[in-house]
């Protein structure tokens, strides 16, 4: 029996050796699976806070572009109702100029309309002025526009690259 007890521990020994080296395997490859599980959180965390920021980001810069973009449509609207006006005062000097041409009226009223005639060719050209800065204006809106809407377009790229690196982050995770 003592034979018998004895060889069965002799047995038994290398398979106990055996089961604690299949185990520490084991965690190993647990413990692998915890970093690699630990690296992608940290990963994923890290992505999901920059998008956060880009997302605020753009936000931020949707606002200034659509504020340039309403102030520039207010400058076209200015510049044309100002171009506008320039035509219809130009047709009215005009006017009045053929009404002075016309010997058929009175030598009165040709006096008082040619003596308008001055002071509208005076406002005429303050609109032109007007007019020209109103031009530079608005050309300086449309770069600064420019500019702004480029920001912009990097920003939403930068957040479909991060994006995508987040999705990629959570396929590995996955597999």
């Amino acid at each position: 029996m003592i034979r018998l007890l004895l060889g069965f521990l002799l047995i038994s020994t290398p398979a106990l050796g055996q089961s604690t080296q299949s185990d520490s395997q084991t965690l190993q490859a647990i413990l692998a699976e915890l970093r690699q599980i630990r690296q992608d959180l940290a990963t994923a965390t890290l992505t999901t806070q920059r998008i956060h920021l880009v997302l605020h980001r753009l936000q931020a810069q949707e606002a200034v572009v659509s504020r340039l973009t309403q102030r520039l449509d207010d400058a076209c609207s200015e510049l044309a109702q100002m171009a506008e006006g320039g035509k219809r005062l130009a047709a009215e000097i005009k006017r009045q100029e053929e009404f002075v041409e016309r010997l058929e009226n009175s030598p009165t009223d040709r006096k008082t309309v040619e003596a308008m005639i001055p002071e509208q060719k005076t406002r005429l050209e303050a609109m032109q002025n007007q007019e020209q800065l109103s031009q530079a204006k608005e050309a300086e809106l449309e770069v600064q526009l420019r500019a702004e809407q480029a920001k912009l377009d990097t920003l939403q790229s930068d957040l479909a690259r991060l994006e995508a690196e987040l999705e990629r982050a959570a396929q590995r995770g996955s597999h």
